[in-house]
Parts: C-alpha cells; structure tokens; sequence
C-alpha cells in the first residue's frame, strides 16, 4: 500500500497534536541542558505548518513536507528550525513528485531527512542529539522494507526512534548548547530526540 498526500496531511496533522500535547513535556526535558523554549518552538511551528496547509492544500506528499519544512525555517526559533526544517525538505526532495509513496522510496526519505540533519547539525550518533533517535530509525525502517509494507516501516522507524531517544539518557552531550554542561549533560533525555520520535511516530499513525 502507498502513502499519499492524504497520508501527509494526517502525519502533520498527527505531530501538530503531538507537539500541543508534548509542549510541557519538551520544555521541561529542554530546561536543564537547554533554553527551555524546545516545546514551545516546536508547538508554534507546527500550528504554523496547520494554517499553511489550510491555506495551500498540497497536492502530492513532496508538496506537503517542502511546505513543512519552509514553514518550519521560519517560525522555529534556536537550532530545531534550520534541522527540522532541512529535514524535511530533504525528505520532499527524495520523494519527488510521487502521488503514492512506496516503502523503498519511503526509507530513501527518511534517510535523505537523517543525512539533512546531519550535515546542518554535524553531529553523529553518539552525540546525545536527535541524530540518535534518526538513525535508529533509519536503520530499522531500511531493514523493515523488505516486505514493500510502508506502514511497517514507519513503525519499524517510531518504535527505534523511541528507544534512541531513551538511550540518550547516560550519554554526554557533545553538540549544542548542552555540550557547554560537560558531565552534568548525563542523566537528561535530549528533547530534540523526543520530538523526533513524536513526529516518526506520527507518521507511523497516519498510515494505519
């Protein structure tokens, strides 16, 4: 089964909530390696992402998340707007102007959107940032494609996504504004892992 811009729709829709429903829950993860404003950010601009879709229906599923990420860049503020945004217009660009979405070229966006982040963010696993629930996700989504099933990849991607974002418990923070904490960076789940694994599971709800 392919994944088409209704699909889009509903996933963004799905992480707006997410983002509403999480606010207090990322601010309070931000405040002790962070500027406490993650939740907020994120909230904010995904209630801009909603009153753009509103306002220019996109018609393929590259469509909606080029006009995500534009939206995004704009409204976001600190490091989560430039990666999220460049995320997902990465992951537009790898779908092309597919109106269905395959599982293959579903794993090649979700890659693409990893590698965006990545080369924005020059950070690695390890790093104790969002990287660490991203290519988890990728690497299960990958192995979970063999079936052609997209929807197994995206829960394949949410479940690892999940479970990186808890890893980054006892890890050292060696990028962003927690890396300036040293060891006291140990012991706090790294936000910008946590709305990732919000968003991926999103995605993964809005294909059921």
């Amino acid at each position: 089964m392919g994944l088409d811009v209704n699909w889009a729709v509903r996933w963004l829709t799905r992480s707006a909530q997410a983002m509403a429903d999480h606010r207090v829950e990322l601010i309070d993860l931000d405040r002790p390696i962070g500027d406490s404003d993650h939740g907020e950010n994120m909230d904010r601009g995904f209630r801009a992402v909603m009153d753009k879709l509103a306002e220019s229906p996109p018609e393929t599923p590259a469509a909606a998340l080029k006009l995500t990420a534009m939206t995004l860049m704009s409204k976001v503020g600190g490091a989560a707007g430039p990666l999220y945004g460049t995320a997902f217009l990465r992951a537009s660009t790898a779908l092309g102007d597919q109106a269905d979405v395959d599982a293959a070229t579903l794993v090649a966006a979700l890659r693409a959107a990893r590698d965006g982040i990545v080369a924005r963010g020059k950070a690695e696993s390890g790093d104790k940032t969002m990287v660490d629930a991203w290519t988890p996700a990728v690497e299960a989504a990958a192995a979970a494609a063999g079936d052609g099933d997209a929807h197994a990849v995206l829960l394949a991607a949410a479940e690892a996504a999940e479970a990186g974002a808890v890893s980054t418990d006892p890890m050292l923070a060696r990028k962003g504004r927690a890396s300036y904490l040293g060891e006291r960076s140990i012991g706090h789940r790294d936000p910008g892992a946590v709305s990732s694994a919000l968003i991926l599971r999103a995605a993964a709800g809005a294909a059921e």
